[in-house]
């Protein structure tokens, strides 16, 4: 059974400055991975060629086995991104955004409906259903946010700093939705500075510092957080 990510050699550079080096990179199936990292080390572009936003330099990304230079769409149909951008349209009602990005990854209109009232209702916006978006508060168009990214069931979650901008009640509904039994199943891989939540939520620690994997551990291997921020807290200053 193939990995959901497979990397291999992967790089890229902005004009004549490289930001991914040769990276190499396997998640399996189910796994929870988060990459930490100073600002600037590459970790949201990393989600970014992952998710086809961006296009490689150099080297190969597939996901479920599908090339996302050469089968985007397939690679799209697999994958839910939660990013500081919501990627919502603000002129389109709550409901008008859902129903556009599910016909966008072809859900039936049948289980369409039914998708979109039960994520409305985990997300606490079934009441704000038919609001427009430019109306919404911060908090809420995260929530939003949450229910676009898991509409179309991804076997992939892509979580760029997740937390930013969540209110408390955003950020429930977020970690109750990620341990649900629905999602329990996903491969997951969070970009985070907040090490704490990272630690707690993943099975895995990666950290990527000036373009290439400079850690890469099971959390099994620490006893505690502590002992994670004791022994990885001063490669991230």
């Amino acid at each position: 059974m193939e990995n959901a990510v497979s990397i291999r050699e992967l790089s890229k550079v902005f004009g004549k400055t490289p930001v991914l080096k040769a990276l190499d990179l396997d998640l399996k199936k189910g796994e929870f991975a988060v990459i930490f990292g100073p600002n600037g080390a590459g970790k949201t572009t990393l989600l970014k060629l992952i998710s086809t936003l961006l296009e490689p330099t150099g080297g190969s990304v597939f996901v479920s086995g599908f090339n996302v230079s050469e089968e985007p769409e397939k690679v799209r149909k697999e994958v839910g991104m939660l990013s500081h951008d919501s990627y919502l349209y603000g002129e389109l009602t709550a409901r008008e955004n859902l129903h556009f990005f599910g016909k966008m990854y072809g859900i039936e209109s049948q289980e369409l409906e039914k998708r979109i009232s039960q994520l409305l209702t985990d997300a606490g916006l079934l009441t704000k259903a038919n609001e427009r978006v430019s109306t919404f508060s911060r908090g809420m168009k995260q929530r939003l946010s949450i229910a676009r990214a898991l509409l179309h069931r991804p076997s992939l979650l892509l979580l760029d700093e997740p937390y930013t901008g969540l209110d408390p009640g955003a950020s429930l509904v977020f970690e109750n939705l990620l341990k649900s039994s629905e999602f329990q199943g996903s491969t997951k891989l969070m970009v985070s500075h907040n090490l704490e939540r990272g630690f707690a939520l993943c099975d895995r620690l990666l950290i990527l510092d000036k373009g290439k994997f400079v850690y890469d551990e099971s959390k099994e291997d620490f006893s505690c957080f502590e002992d994670f921020r004791e022994k990885c807290g001063p490669m991230l200053t």
